[in-house]
């Protein structure tokens, strides 16, 4: 499978083509993106020839993504299930008559006509971002039980609780402020 996500668009046969593509922790490497640690997605491109200036794009993404878990920090797993359908117009405007810039439900992606080929990474990681949860947290009781047992709690109570505190043997050696000033 190949990791980049370049469609021929012109010379392309008629009727329907299938392009394999993969989408791993390299590609959102690429993107910058701090926030996908690991990814495992596949990538189903079908591109339909349906005139000489237009070619029919539908884009199925799936697999999962590792990210860091918003309440104990932990690596999670997210699932991916995406789909974009775009619709590339070779030359033409691509409004259609009522103003919009989609047709049969399909998002209009204006190229010149000299172009011969259309890379789909932006689409793919856009949808696969926009796929994630805003919050991302392990289910109740699978976060790392060390962090998720200081949740909510004061650094005071934590401090507390430990026993290699090494500040603990100087505690009592100077008087409180409020007893020597009575």
């Amino acid at each position: 499978m190949e990791t980049n996500m370049i469609i021929p668009v012109n010379g392309l046969a008629d009727g329907r083509n299938r392009f394999h593509r993969h989408a791993g922790k390299e590609f959102f490497v690429d993107f910058e993106n701090s926030e996908i640690i690991d990814a495992d997605i596949d990538v189903r491109i079908d591109v339909e020839k349906v005139r000489r200036d237009r070619v029919d794009v539908d884009c199925h993404m799936g697999g999962s993504v590792t990210v860091t878990c918003d309440r104990c920090l932990g690596n999670l797993v997210l699932p991916v299930n995406a789909d974009a359908v775009l619709s590339l117009h070779l030359g033409s405007v691509g409004e259609t008559e009522d103003g919009t810039y989609e047709e049969d439900g399909r998002e209009i992606v204006n190229l010149p006509a000299a172009d011969t080929d259309y890379d789909m990474a932006q689409i793919v990681y856009d949808y696969v971002c926009l796929s994630l949860p805003i919050q991302r947290f392990h289910p109740e009781g699978e976060c790392d039980p060390e962090v998720a047992g200081r949740i909510g709690r004061t650094s005071a109570e934590i401090q507390g609780e430990r026993t290699d505190n090494p500040f603990a043997a100087l505690k009592g050696l100077f008087p409180d402020k409020e007893t020597n000033e009575n």
